[in-house]
């Protein structure tokens, strides 16, 4: 074999990984700095409540009966007038207690919609948004929890008819003490999101806290994995702004264990290369600072566990050389370190140092899974919901819930410093 083409191709598959975790970063920083601060967040005044839309707030939900009581009392306290919004809850499937609590819970506002097959959350969505009066859908899930003045934060932004969605904060908690986990890979992905905002590149939005106006709303495939991707991702090719806004913030709990995550993310890998199908219009040139987000934040990033296999293949055909030597050794090294950081827990210094290339093997590792679903699987709609650890609330407003047991995870609770990702 061509030792040129090797090494080409070797430094190459470094290349792509290095330009997608690190050079992009820096050049997106360095671009956004030199944009001026566009009036998408604070500088946007609220509106008054005379001017406020129409809001419907849609949460697709699958036995859900551990938390949806605390999410609806959750609801019933947002700061928004009652007369502009509705909260349509798509119940996927007759299999627990959710529809009933909803059904029982006795607020006006909010709608149970039964479902008693179970389709997939793309299928109720499609279903839900027709029956939806609100000017802008305010999608979320039946476990995350709103700050009060949210949708206001959100809806604040439509005042610029060029918006056509605005995304959230979701700021993860743990389940049994309540602090702020964000790890450092959430906030490494929230700083992306802060640099592409001045750009106008928003790649997609988090499912548990985004707005949509209803006319941009297109049906989704009944297959589709990651629709809360796809759903933000079109607002693009209509020719709308996509924004981030922080201060328009929600909580969510994080996963329970390792492994819930870990295959969460392998399904969330097949959903990104799935989407390509519908999306691949955004990498023409003709879209800009878009364009170059998404090949260099997704693209380059869905594909790094074949640049990284390339990388360690055809370094062993060039082990003639001592740098060659060198470059493999390094490549061993942070397997190894990153094996440690996976297996073992700790407080070490060691050990929190290689929960670093834990988190980046291992994340990489289910994006090479889902690339494989992709390519030899036949995909569903049809979501495996993470385990809770969260159990039935007792309602604090005046509305009568009848009693109903508890459902506790079987899955052990994991603190979030210990998980090698978390939700994006």
């Amino acid at each position: 074999m061509n030792p040129v083409l090797i090494a080409s191709l070797f430094w190459t598959s470094l290349f792509l990984i290095g330009f997608s975790y690190f050079g992009y970063p820096l050049v997106i920083w360095l671009l956004a700095r030199n944009k001026s601060r566009q009036q998408d967040t604070e500088e946007r005044e609220p509106l008054d409540t005379n001017s406020l839309p129409k809001v419907s707030i849609i949460i697709a939900a699958y036995r859900e009966e551990a938390v949806i009581l605390e999410r609806l009392n959750n609801l019933a306290r947002l700061d928004y007038p009652t007369s502009k919004l509705e909260i349509l809850i798509g119940c996927d499937g007759n299999e627990d207690l959710t529809g009933e609590l909803v059904d029982s819970y006795g607020d006006d506002q909010i709608r149970l919609i039964q479902f008693e097959q179970r389709r997939g959350k793309a299928s109720v969505l499609n279903d839900c948004v027709p029956l939806a009066s609100g000017e802008i859908l305010v999608f979320s899930d039946a476990n995350t929890n709103m700050d009060p003045q949210c949708i206001r934060q959100l809806v604040r932004h439509f005042q610029d008819e060029s918006t056509g969605c605005v995304c959230g904060q979701l700021i993860l908690e743990d389940a049994e003490t309540g602090k702020n986990v964000d790890g450092l890979y959430w906030k490494y992905e929230n700083f992306l999101k802060h640099c592409e905002t001045r750009l106008g590149a928003v790649l997609g939005v988090n499912g548990a806290i985004y707005a949509l106006k209803k006319s941009l709303y297109q049906p989704v495939p009944a297959d589709t994995i990651i629709d809360d991707f796809l759903i933000g991702m079109r607002v693009h090719l209509a020719g709308q702004r996509l924004i981030y806004d922080e201060s328009a913030f929600a909580v969510e709990e994080s996963a329970t264990s390792v492994q819930a995550e870990f295959k969460r993310r392998i399904r969330i890998g097949t959903g990104a290369f799935q989407s390509l199908k519908h999306l691949k219009g955004l990498l023409h040139p003709r879209y800009g600072s878009i364009a170059f987000a998404f090949w260099s934040h997704k693209l380059l990033r869905w594909f790094c566990p074949v640049f990284m296999a390339l990388a360690f293949l055809s370094n062993l055909f060039l082990l003639n050389q001592p740098l060659y030597q060198a470059t493999l050794s390094l490549q061993i090294l942070i397997y190894i370190s990153a094996f440690i950081g996976m297996k073992l827990n700790g407080s070490s210094r060691l050990l929190k140092l290689c929960r670093v290339p834990g988190m980046f093997v291992q994340m990489n590792l289910a994006l090479g899974i889902g690339l494989y679903r992709w390519l030899f699987t036949r995909q569903s709609g049809i979501w495996e919901r993470t385990e809770r650890s969260q159990p039935v609330s007792v309602p604090v407003n005046d509305h009568h819930i009848p009693e109903t047991d508890p459902v506790v995870s079987d899955v052990e609770s994991t603190t979030a410093d210990t998980l090698p990702f978390t939700k994006s």
